[in-house]
């Protein structure tokens, strides 16, 4: 089997996370300068066996397009181009922020390194994106909608 590579883009930083060759687990893999993700991920891609990207889908409470889905969109559509032959499903990403520092508090990261490595919540934001699609794909009624979008 080949890898699972999730993708939390920012327009600083992008954290990412990946699957074991077994699918079996999420595990963080970096936080990459966002100017420098597209080099970085056809790295990636050349040295690794990836099947599928996920990518958070930035969504609004009332279920509308965040203002991030704005460069998230050229960022997929560059993507798409350069990897037309991997999926890209895209899920909702509501909360996964929230979820990464309740995760970082509770494991007991100081206030310094919290502080000092902006891109820890981006990677575990990543990982948290990527364990639920493990978790929910094969539950009845999980669809997360496919790249590009059907409109």
């Amino acid at each position: 089997m080949s890898r699972i590579l999730s993708i939390d883009y920012g327009r600083k930083r992008t954290g990412l996370a990946v699957t074991d060759p077994l699918q079996i687990i999420a595990n963080s893999l970096t936080t990459v300068p966002t100017h420098e993700l597209e080099k970085f991920l056809l790295d990636y891609l050349q040295k690794e066996q990836v099947e599928r990207i996920v990518m958070g889908l930035p969504k609004q409470m009332n279920g509308q397009m965040s203002e991030s889905w704005q460069y998230i969109e050229p960022f997929l559509n560059r993507l798409h181009k350069l990897c037309p032959q991997l999926p890209i499903d895209l899920v909702d990403e509501r909360f996964t922020s929230v979820l990464a520092h309740q995760a970082i508090l509770e494991s007991g990261v100081g206030k310094q390194r919290r502080r000092e490595d902006k891109g820890m919540v981006d990677t575990i934001s990543a990982t948290i994106i990527l364990q639920s699609y493990l978790e929910n794909r094969n539950m009845p009624g999980f669809n997360p909608q496919h790249f590009p979008l059907q409109k």
